[in-house]
């Protein structure tokens, strides 16, 4: 019998159905992993007091990994990142975004704000649609990033990002959500970069040019 498959058990001769306990696969629970920091940067919960939040370590790593990439892609008069202002979902498995902070001439500043709908607001999604399916901007702008490998998957959030993207980045404001990969693929032109937007390798480059773009590290002019 394949699992997941309900079948009749036959004991001495009588047909019992399986019971939802004996049909449902048990799922082994992950144990979470207590951190107050992503990668060198503390954690800080929206009033700003010090946070050990508990993640899924999958999401903490990819967490860290992204976090990496912003920075490495951030202005050199930029320090690494120092806090990350935001709120774990209780799973662990999720994370909404409000700040992330830096320091330049010994003063802690903002390089990315939820409420600074700004370039480095596109450049920060652009970073984080690299490296998480899930990223969907709420209303007072902040960031709830879901776990999982990334990759481009036609989702309407990856979509929408895409097309704001062009539009507020790349200085095309005819970008539509029907022609978005026509668009993008005119950015990684200008990048010097021949890709098809919606495969995974041109989805990577697009959301990093965006990054870059955003940060103010390369103008691609």
């Amino acid at each position: 019998m394949k699992i997941g498959e309900l079948q009749a058990v036959t004991v001495t001769g009588v047909a019992v159905a399986p019971t939802a306990a004996a049909a449902t696969p048990v799922r082994p629970t992950t144990p979470l992993v207590a951190r107050d920091r992503i990668a060198t940067a503390a954690l800080r919960a929206p009033d700003g007091a010090a946070a050990v939040v508990r993640f899924q370590a999958d999401f903490h790593a990819r967490l860290a990994a992204w976090l990496a990439f912003w920075s490495a892609n951030s202005p050199r008069a930029w320090s690494a990142p120092v806090q990350v202002i935001g709120r774990v979902a209780p799973a662990g498995d999720a994370l909404t975004l409000h700040a992330i902070r830096y320091r330049r001439d010994d003063d802690l500043r903002a390089g990315f704000a939820a409420g600074r709908r700004d370039a480095s607001h596109a450049a920060t999604l652009a970073s984080l649609h690299h490296h998480f399916p899930s990223v969907r901007v709420l209303p007072d702008g902040t960031v709830r990033v879901g776990d999982g490998p990334a990759g481009f998957t036609g989702a309407p959030g990856q979509v929408a990002f895409a097309v704001a993207a062009c539009r507020e980045l790349w200085g095309d404001g005819d970008a539509t959500a029907a022609r978005w990969a026509e668009h993008a693929g005119r950015a990684l032109a200008r990048a010097g970069q021949s890709a098809d937007a919606a495969s995974h390798a041109g989805w990577a480059a697009f959301t990093r040019i965006s990054l870059r773009r955003g940060l103010g590290t390369e103008s691609y002019e």
